[in-house]
């Protein structure tokens, strides 16, 4: 096992820790989906922020999950990849 999995094993043996982490998953899940939307649109940040009219620099802290980007934000993200947005409710 590498250093960096052990690690993160050994913090969400912490029942706090893993609440929290637990917590995130929502914005884990979105960063996952953004990646996958550019990377099969075969589209570099740079490209992406060039359809979006931004900065290379505010797409690299939106796939790294840094701001709270709104829904304008993710729908001109997923248009520049060629998607659309949507969204899905689901009971709990």
């Amino acid at each position: 096992m590498n250093p960096l999995r052990s690690l993160k094993n050994k913090a969400l043996s912490d029942p706090a820790v893993k609440a929290e982490y637990d917590a995130l998953a929502p914005e884990f899940r979105l960063i996952k989906t953004l990646l996958a939307m550019r990377e099969t649109a075969g589209l570099t940040q740079l490209q992406v922020a060039e359809r979006m009219g931004t900065k290379e620099a505010n797409i690299s802290r939106l796939e790294k999950g840094n701001g709270n980007p709104t829904l304008k934000t993710l729908a001109k993200y997923a248009h520049a990849c060629g998607c659309e947005l949507e969204f899905m409710f689901r009971r709990l």
